[in-house]
């Protein structure tokens, strides 16, 4: 006889341990059989979060630094910014692991299994999901893993554009001061726009510490040396540093589409990027993951079906991820000249507002207003009317 669970999630990257924080978090799991499956240790720190908020978020107690500051650099507009009352936090992956599965492992109710997940299936009244020894059923199953191959998928339909955001980041020291830890580069695209839309971001942790990260919206990825050749390159012929250490490097790559990721079916829902919480048109997924986990608990505590469909607000975003993928993808606008144009014309809150899915229509208008008519225009009457 298989095992029966309440909740199973299948993952224990950002989403999977964002939904099991919040539900150790409330009384109404408490008694609750859980079940967390994922096929790492998850003891490595193997990426970084950064995102930005107005208040103290669930995950405050392990936001590694913060800053209030940000500046932009491109060849056609520079500025340095306070986004009060936003704060720019980053959170390292190794916290969020530790935080959450430390906390779960001391609940009598939270089971933790390491083993692959082959596959996982919705049935009428519950959920199945398959590991390489095992076969586990639950009322209700959150899916973090992508079994199917997205990008090939979305190349196969109409307007559907599939980029990538790939990116390589380097945790520096100096033997110097060589930072300013009050104050972060959002985004540096004074570098080669050969390849794709690229800019470079510095996280500065410390005085002479800083997390330096190249990005790149394209087609493909690139090989390991190319990335580290242009960060090598940043940091000698933009910040002046000769002498360094690389205490630390992480790597990924992150969908930049208009696909819709399949949310789910019936007793089965797709979470994070899996389930389409991660923006088309930025790659930034963290907030996202955590309104969706909010969504989801308050379902469940209410009795109600946490398959949300999209609303006309997601809807209205996904048109304009879409219009700016499409500019992108068939390279009408550079997103260097795309995101000067936005910073010179509106307040940074404004952007980091749009970017958080959270601004009113008016608002919309004016961050359309900013960009070029002639080159969105057509992109917009494209994605309108496919």
């Amino acid at each position: 006889m298989q095992q029966h669970y309440d909740y199973i999630i299948t993952g224990a990257g950002c989403a999977g341990l964002s939904l099991l924080r919040r539900m150790m978090a409330h009384s109404f799991f408490s008694n609750k059989k859980i079940l967390v499956i994922d096929k790492e240790q998850k003891n490595n720190n193997d990426r970084t979060w950064c995102f930005w908020e107005q208040q103290p978020g669930l995950f405050e107690e392990i936001v590694y630094h913060r800053w209030q500051q940000i500046d932009f650099y491109s060849d056609h507009f520079s500025a340095r910014y306070d986004i009060a009352p936003y704060q720019y936090k980053m959170i390292r992956g190794i916290d969020l692991y530790s935080s959450v599965l430390d906390k779960a492992r001391r609940f009598s109710n939270i089971s933790i299994l390491q083993e692959n997940v082959r596959s996982v299936i919705n049935n009428e009244n519950y959920a199945t999901v398959r590991t390489t020894t095992k076969k586990l059923s639950g009322d209700y199953l959150f899916n973090s893993i992508i079994f199917n191959n997205w990008k090939q998928e979305a190349l196969q339909q109409k307007d559907v554009y599939a980029l990538l955001q790939h990116f390589k980041g380097w945790m520096i020291e100096t033997n110097k001061t060589a930072f300013d830890e009050h104050r972060a580069t959002f985004m540096d695209f004074r570098i080669s726009q050969d390849k794709g839309t690229a800019f470079v971001y510095v996280l500065p942790v410390a005085k002479n510490k800083a997390l330096v990260e190249h990005t790149l919206f394209s087609e493909n990825i690139l090989e390991q040396h190319e990335y580290d050749a242009m960060l090598q390159d940043y940091i000698y012929s933009t910040l002046n540093i000769e002498k360094y250490t690389i205490i630390h490097a992480e790597y990924g790559v992150i969908p930049m589409t208009n696909y819709n990721f399949p949310k789910g079916d019936g007793r089965l829902i797709n979470i994070g990027t899996a389930g389409g919480q991660t923006k088309a048109s930025s790659g930034y997924t963290f907030r996202f993951i955590q309104k969706h986990s909010e969504r989801i608990i308050n379902a469940l505590v209410h009795g109600k079906d946490p398959l949300h469909m999209q609303s006309i607000l997601d809807k209205r975003f996904h048109l304009y991820d879409g219009i700016l993928l499409n500019v992108l993808q068939n390279k009408k606008m550079g997103g260097d000249k795309i995101f000067a144009q936005l910073f010179k014309k509106n307040a940074p809150q404004t952007i980091l507002k749009f970017l958080d899915n959270e601004t009113n229509f008016r608002e919309e208008l004016k961050i359309m207003n900013s960009v070029s008519l002639s080159t969105f225009l057509p992109a917009t009457i494209r994605q309108i009317f496919k």
